[in-house]
């Protein structure tokens, strides 16, 4: 009997050890919880949203126009930030009389449709080119969003990954692609 006992033990200890390293390697290399705190991104996230953040696929491809992306922030690398991708690297972001324009590799204007905004005609005027590793982020809420606007672009190696599913609340799960424009 108390053989019995102990290799039930060892079975059980086993199960645990799997269960808490496929936990860790999940959490720390595929995906990872973040929680929404601010209303920058409203209307697409809320305060207290909770999301499931993809860390893989940006090590196999380039961050897309209109991904909406989790990142650390450049004055204070232990603050972790959530906006979307307005402008790519080589580009050059112009923002005026509230629209966005980016000029791409090459001269050709592209002006954005940002349907996913509550509201169109926010402040402010920047005209900055983009260098080989940066990109331009904001927030949806532009009257209220801490941005690449105010604190210049983000570089590639911030970024920690891509909003893949809102979890919570429950009656708004939902997964999230990359907008048309």
């Amino acid at each position: 009997m108390p053989m019995k006992i102990f290799w039930s033990f060892l079975e059980t200890l086993q199960t645990v050890i799997i269960a808490v390293a496929t936990v860790f390697v999940v959490r720390v290399f595929v995906a990872q919880p973040f929680l929404v705190s601010g209303s920058s991104m409203e209307p697409s996230f809320s305060n207290g949203n909770y999301l499931l953040i993809d860390e893989v696929s940006y090590r196999v491809r380039e961050p897309k126009r209109g991904e909406v992306i989790v990142f650390r922030y450049p004055g204070d690398h232990r603050s972790f930030y959530i906006k979307r991708i307005i402008g790519l690297p080589g580009e050059r972001v112009v923002i005026q009389n509230g629209s966005v324009a980016v000029y791409q590799v090459g001269g050709d204007e592209k002006l954005l449709n940002e349907s996913y905004i509550a509201k169109q005609n926010f402040s402010g005027e920047i005209s900055m080119t983009l260098k080989d590793s940066q990109y331009f982020v904001m927030g949806d809420n532009r009257d209220f969003s801490f941005d690449s606007r105010a604190w210049g672009p983000l570089e590639r190696s911030d970024i920690t990954g891509l909003v893949r599913f809102r979890l919570w609340p429950v009656e708004e799960v939902m997964a999230f692609g990359v907008p048309a424009y």
